[in-house]
């Protein structure tokens, strides 16, 4: 191991971030549970970033590929129809709710983003952007651009103009202290202020994550992008919603997490759990939208035969066994747990999410300071009682829950068990 580590480092760039201490090397996956070079099992609570969303191993997705597989095409590009990307399309569209809807296939989130921001600026003839503070929207130069969390900016520089408002992590909020109506009034005061202090009024769109991910998973209540889209619609700006982490269902309540805010928006983009693994993304927009491009437009990887046979079962997988539900069943079992547990620990400052999507953000005792070292010990000592989870948050201080939505009863008390023993670890082992 220490080899590969030594060969990782000199190949790879430096800011390419590695889990724990001794990093972990996985090389196989059954169910719920991934195995180690080493041939230790973990209950895998982080699925590869929320991406390996039915777990490991199902055979209703890996025979989808291999039947692909067998036909010897593994691409041919959006030159030729690809008829499960057609099928595929209209299933999305179909499911987004978004009235005359059509759909574009990329190969990440990042790149779904991307293609979004094309869409939304070229329509709109404006460069100009709103997003909320502690937001993540992907690694490239726009959603760079885009992405209100100093951790994750590589750079100042953008062709976007980008404005940021308030309203998606209440708990570091000014408004924090305020009722949810309140919290969303102050929020959407600041919104106005923003348009008419930093913007020419002609804003392309307001993209956000009804969850932020990267961010801690940070929730905001609900109802708050039903009131920005108001203010929005006043000025004929666009909203996309970055169902990137919240979409298939993980949230429980809703298929797609806008949902919960009662809003239809202009767009979605997606990606991560549809691919179960596979390399996958995309947006669905209203068809005058989608359709605004003047310039050929094509994609090379996009809609690939073998990653539209996959989804496609990934899809019916989770409309079939109806994860949804599962997701807000085994979702409030562990929130209700570590919501219980909460009161015997100084570290764990607030526990919030929905469904199977679910953060911790530790402080130092007594405080809301962010405590980064009590997340990397929660982060070590879960991996020693054998669950990952996963870690984030704008100061590095919050623990990500993301389990695959195929959880059991027996896995959810399983994973809680360990998660309070390294709580309490945490609590009792470090110095005040």
């Amino acid at each position: 191991m220490d080899e590969l580590i030594e060969r990782h480092r000199a190949v790879l760039p430096n800011w390419l971030a590695l889990y724990y201490e001794e990093p972990l090397e996985i090389v196989g996956g059954q169910g719920r549970r991934v195995t180690d070079v080493d041939g230790k099992t973990y209950l895998d609570f982080f699925a590869g970033i929320l991406t390996n969303m039915l777990g490991y191993g199902v055979p209703e997705v890996t025979d989808a590929v291999r039947r692909q597989l067998d036909t010897g095409v593994l691409h041919t590009s959006t030159l030729y129809l690809i008829r499960r990307q057609v099928e595929l399309a209209e299933q999305i569209a179909e499911l987004s709710g978004i009235p005359d809807a059509k759909v574009f296939f990329t190969n990440s989130g990042t790149e779904a983003n991307e293609a979004a921001l094309m869409l939304a600026t070229t329509y709109r003839r404006s460069n100009q952007v709103l997003a909320l503070r502690n937001s993540y929207h992907g690694r490239a130069f726009a959603t760079v651009g885009i992405t209100g969390n100093r951790g994750w900016s590589a750079s100042s520089l953008s062709p976007l103009q980008v404005s940021y408002v308030h309203g998606g992590y209440p708990y570091r909020s000014p408004f924090r202290d305020r009722s949810d109506s309140e919290y969303i009034a102050a929020c959407v005061a600041d919104l106005r202020e923003v348009l008419e202090t930093t913007t020419s009024g002609d804003v392309a769109c307001m993209i956000a994550e009804p969850i932020q991910g990267v961010g801690g998973f940070a929730t905001p209540p609900d109802g708050l992008f039903a009131a920005f889209k108001e203010v929005l619609d006043e000025y004929g700006v666009l909203f996309v919603s970055d169902e990137v982490q919240t979409g298939w269902g993980r949230t429980g309540e809703h298929f797609w997490g806008i949902e919960a805010h009662d809003v239809t928006p202009d767009a979605m983009t997606f990606a991560k759990g549809l691919g179960s693994g596979l390399a996958i993304g995309g947006v669905v927009a209203r068809a005058e939208l989608m359709d605004c491009l003047a310039a050929n437009s094509i994609s090379t990887f996009g809609g690939n035969p073998v990653a539209m046979s996959g989804a496609a079962a990934v899809v019916d997988y989770v409309l079939d066994h109806d994860l949804q539900a599962n997701a807000a069943k085994q979702g409030a079992r562990l929130l209700s747990g570590l919501r219980s547990a909460q009161s015997r620990f100084a570290t764990l400052g607030d526990v919030r999410g929905k469904g199977l999507l679910i953060g911790l953000e530790l402080v130092e005792p007594g405080s809301t300071t962010p405590s980064p070292r009590a997340a990397a010990a929660v982060l070590e000592r879960c991996r020693d009682g054998g669950l990952l989870v996963g870690k984030g948050g704008l100061y590095g201080n919050v623990i990500r829950i993301g389990p695959p939505l195929t959880l059991t009863d027996e896995e959810t008390d399983e994973g809680l068990g360990v998660l309070t023993d390294a709580l309490a670890y945490a609590d009792r082992e470090l110095p005040t």
